[in-house]
């Protein structure tokens, strides 16, 4: 019995609305389109005060662990930030500071980001791809940048990046099913549960 794959989304945006968040909920649903899937998305924004004072993982509050164990679990995570000082945010690099090093291990990872303007579209292989290699997650080939022209009312438009982004998520498809194909059935779940 094929059961979805849980696929969870990551937005770096610590506004909202957030024009990361929006680009994570498009790649969702681009996934979604192709292959069966319970979808999460987690938004800095919505967690950065309970995030912002802790050390160490045992200080988090419940619903921080909760994200966490989520992103962990996931058969497929899209991650998007928006790029702040030629980076992705602190608070987004904070939060993957509490995953566990050995959780990601082979794990597509679809990689995003908006920014203000063309200058920053690096962001995804100078800053994101190494932060996921450490985990050993499986960076997918094609990243989407996407700057704040490419959006009206927060609503991608922009053509060329809407088709980037369904090219992207073509190329991961292979990746997406290797990932089903690993996941254990829920009866193998129950058993180590």
């Amino acid at each position: 019995m094929t059961h979805p794959l849980r696929v969870v989304a990551v937005s770096g945006g610590l506004q909202r609305p957030s024009k990361s968040a929006f680009l994570a909920e498009h790649l969702l649903d681009l996934i979604a389109d192709e292959v069966p899937c319970q979808q999460r998305l987690i938004e800095m924004g919505g967690i950065a005060p309970l995030l912002a004072g802790a050390v160490w993982r045992s200080q988090l509050s419940d619903t921080v662990e909760q994200e966490l164990a989520a992103v962990e679990q996931a058969d497929v995570l899209v991650v998007v930030t928006p790029v702040f000082r030629g980076s992705y945010t602190g608070l987004f690099k904070h939060f993957f500071d509490f995953i566990h090093q050995d959780a990601l291990i082979d794990k597509p990872v679809l990689l995003a980001a908006t920014g203000g303007s063309e200058r920053h579209a690096l962001v995804i292989d100078h800053q994101l791809r190494p932060l996921f290699s450490f985990f050993q997650a499986r960076t997918l080939p094609l990243g989407i940048y996407a700057t704040d022209k490419d959006f009206v009312d927060y609503c991608l438009q922009d053509e060329a990046v809407i088709e980037r982004a369904r090219l992207a998520v073509q190329r991961a498809l292979p990746l997406v099913e290797l990932a089903r194909q690993a996941r254990p059935s829920l009866a193998e779940e129950v058993v180590v549960a």
